[in-house]
């Protein structure tokens, strides 16, 4: 940025800081949160809860963390699917979400031939908007496709929730065809990787067609297709409260289409302080292994911790990444269930002595926290489903493009919610803590 821009704003500093204290004298809720660290609350839902902590006596207090989709815990859901042998867990939990209740077999045989009959994109858009128009970034490539999509629908601008339930299972349907073309487009273009395109298959589900897109010789084994499965599953929702949710229905309350509303979630996605920590946590984590092993004995591995902890290590941010969450405390149960099930992908890739290191990683860390902190913290989900990845050999950077896949279903059904029983435009106050003053003519400034 220009110099004389940067003077310009530091020169009106006066008029233009806010004081900390300020918050606390007028009662503003800093970044909509209470003093005591919970979110300060927007609305009511009920397609999703997210529960890390009780009150008792009116005091708040850690619990086990929950996750509930539409009632049913998380862990439930994942069980109950996970006992049979194919893997359409998340088009039963995308049914489950957007309509309240979990279908028969023939209900969801018939809403998950909705979805692969919506597959394939719309003529000449794969040639003309991903492949002539290459990103260096697929989040921004992801919002340029879904904005795009606008131009090949005769009815964009109709929000009734029929229509916009139409539009949104569009979406759902052609964004595995979207971040895996857009991927392929952008590693031809910069890093000069041979081109390969392979259509979805309309028998597959979307875990199935986004391994099948993705790799060059479309295989995969039933154990990598299944835990992919779950991974769009346990980011499918949570809560009306996330940014990126309450992005969409912020910007949905003004009426526009559900093309910008996405567009703008995925913008919210992007930040690297709502999506992308499971990046984080395999280059940490990378970093970690490459100091002191994978054999490193327990003494050692709190060691390199209190070097993370003390900005002494990696981004020297004094975060060690994937420990810890805005809600849950004693544990954020989307980790534990991908702890479970990693073993046997693990197995699968011989790859069981890098599991248990993660283990031994987030139980030493809870210790020390606890210790230096005084706070008790657990494993999120973006500790162990970086790690999902990798095992996969997903490309990175497609980490946060697969999140907007999974949750494009949670913001579908919320901003359906807010249509049928709000309506209102989102509009929330800011208090002026500025002075008055008089204006001067330009040529007595």
């Amino acid at each position: 940025m220009d110099q004389n821009i940067m003077d310009f704003y530091h020169k009106g500093s006066a008029f233009t800081d806010i004081p900390n204290e300020y918050f606390k004298q007028y009662d503003i809720k800093k970044g909509l949160r209470n003093e005591d660290g919970t979110g300060v609350r927007v609305g009511l839902t009920k397609i999703a809860d997210v529960v890390g902590y009780a009150y008792q006596d009116g005091k708040k207090v850690d619990v086990p963390g929950r996750l509930y989709y539409r009632g049913i815990e998380i862990s439930d859901l994942i069980h109950g699917r996970y006992a049979q042998d194919h893997v359409f867990a998340f088009e039963e939990t995308c049914f489950l979400l957007l309509f309240g209740y979990l279908p028969t077999v023939h209900e969801l045989e018939d809403f998950i031939k909705v979805l692969q009959n919506q597959y394939e994109l719309p003529d000449q858009f794969l040639e003309n908007v991903i492949l002539q128009m290459p990103s260096g970034n697929l989040m921004n490539q992801l919002q340029q496709a879904v904005l795009s999509l606008y131009d090949f629908d005769e009815n964009a601008d109709d929000v009734s929730v029929a229509n916009t339930l139409r539009q949104g299972l569009s979406i759902i349907a052609k964004l595995p065809s979207l971040l895996c073309y857009a991927y392929h487009s952008m590693a031809h273009h910069f890093e000069r990787a041979s081109l390969h395109i392979h259509y979805p298959l309309p028998n597959y589900g979307m875990a199935e067609n986004i391994l099948h897109m993705l790799r060059a010789d479309s295989s995969f084994t039933p154990q990598e297709a299944k835990i992919l499965d779950l991974m769009l599953v346990l980011h499918a929702d949570h809560g009306g409260g996330n940014n990126s949710t309450f992005t969409n229905v912020v910007v949905a309350s003004t009426g526009t289409d559900i093309y910008s509303a996405v567009a703008a979630s995925i913008g919210s996605l992007k930040g690297p302080r709502h999506g992308g920590a499971n990046l984080q946590v395999c280059n940490m984590m990378n970093e970690v292994i490459e100091k002191i092993g994978m054999d490193a004995d327990d003494e050692s591995m709190r060691q390199i911790q209190r070097q993370l902890l003390h900005k002494e290590l990696y981004d020297h941010s004094g975060l060690i990444y994937g420990m810890g969450h805005a809600i849950y405390t004693k544990s954020d149960p989307r980790a534990e269930l991908l702890k479970e099930h990693l073993a046997q992908l693990a197995k699968e890739k011989n790859e069981e002595q890098r599991l248990a290191f993660y283990r031994r990683f987030e139980a030493n860390a809870k210790e020390l926290i606890q210790a230096e902190k005084g706070i008790c913290v657990s494993a999120n989900v973006d500790f162990y489903s970086g790690l999902v990845y990798e095992l996969l050999h997903i490309p990175h950077d497609l980490f946060t493009p697969l999140f907007v896949c999974s949750r494009m279903v949670g913001w579908l059904a919320h901003n359906i919610e807010n249509k049928l029983y709000d309506g209102r435009i989102m509009r929330p106050a800011t208090k002026y803590v500025g002075n008055l003053q008089e204006y001067v003519p330009i040529e007595k400034r």
